[in-house]
């Protein structure tokens, strides 16, 4: 099979590879995938570039997210699953093989079918962007009757958090963003009102779209950059759910005064090591989320697999809109 991969950590276009690698056979419980897109997130860059993770193995094909039909299976896989369209997640997740590959091997648990409404380019923006925001908003319950802000409702995850709060019933759904088209693709989402998180007056303006009560439920794209406004605008009782802490790695957070006084649950979140159960459910409910309606997914671009690596770029450059896919068959 055609593929990409790299055998040390740095910058994509002096360690990525292009070229045949043996095509893979699903171990049991594992299912082949002959890839039709393949998602490239962050998480991917940073695990390349070395920034974030040691190189955890002698040869990573990148990628975590994908989408395909199901060729081939492991012993102990669902029969129903051959021949299936499926989206995936976590094939390089603990794993050394992932989705910038015309196939992959993963557990059956990380695949779920694909409605066919959905092109296989949206289903390869499902994995870490969607069911990341669906831990965020669902991991302390339900949100229906919640007020919720979502920080970075530009962003891929922030769109999907701000579509699944209106989806789960929610009372009140607010996003921050910076202008521009970013603030536009929060609205688009359904967000009610969008603030620019840099403008002094924005917890102010938080407070008084929720009467002065604060939110309920906080999406955090910016754990420490943000603490200043989560910090004030959280109601009593509330939680703040963060995924990322790009602005402050060890902020300083007032225990006593935000978290006990007012009883704010503040929780983190990695996808690849969230519960079974919540993954699982996370997958079958955006799933669901995806087919039910018309949605808006972002593809910010989309590369040929030989590729890959303006496509790693394209995502490490910062600034794009949605997700960036790479296409195997391409």
């Amino acid at each position: 099979m055609r593929a990409i991969w790299y055998e040390r950590p740095g910058p994509a276009r002096e360690v990525l590879q292009f070229g045949e690698r043996p095509r893979p056979e699903p171990a049991p419980g594992e299912v082949r995938v002959r890839l039709l897109a393949s998602g490239v997130n962050p998480a991917d860059i940073y695990r390349r570039a070395g920034t974030a993770y040691a190189n955890e193995w002698p040869l990573i094909i990148p990628n975590s997210d994908g989408a395909g039909l199901v060729e081939a299976l492991g012993a102990g896989a669902d029969p129903a699953l051959l021949g299936q369209r499926v989206w995936l997640y976590n094939a390089q997740r603990g794993r050394p093989f992932g989705t910038a590959a015309e196939y992959s091997c993963v557990p059956a648990d990380c695949v779920h079918p694909l409605p066919a409404t959905l092109p296989f380019e949206i289903g390869a923006c499902l994995g870490i962007p969607a069911m990341t925001a669906h831990r965020c908003l669902f991991a302390d319950g339900p949100v229906r009757g919640l007020r919720v802000l979502v920080s970075g409702g530009g962003g891929a995850v922030g769109n999907y958090a701000i579509q699944l709060a209106r989806w789960g019933g929610a009372a009140q759904v607010l996003a921050t963003a910076s202008g521009g088209w970013k603030s536009e693709d929060a609205a688009a989402a359904g967000a009610e009102q969008v603030f620019d998180y840099r403008a002094p007056d924005c917890v102010g303006r938080i407070l008084a779209a929720t009467g002065g009560a604060g939110v309920d439920r906080i999406v955090e794209v910016d754990v420490g950059g943000n603490l200043a406004i989560w910090g004030a605008a959280i109601a009593l009782n509330g939680s703040v759910i963060g995924y990322a802490s790009r602005g402050g790695l060890a902020p300083a957070v007032p225990v006593s005064a935000v978290l006990m006084r007012k009883n704010v649950n503040l929780r983190g979140v990695v996808l690849n090591s969230a519960p079974a159960a919540a993954r699982r459910q996370a997958m079958e409910e955006v799933t669901r989320w995806a087919a039910e309606a018309p949605r808006l997914h972002r593809i910010a671009g989309s590369y040929p697999l030989a590729d890959c690596a303006a496509a790693h770029e394209a995502v490490e450059a910062g600034g794009k809109r949605g997700t960036v896919v790479v296409l195997p068959a391409a």
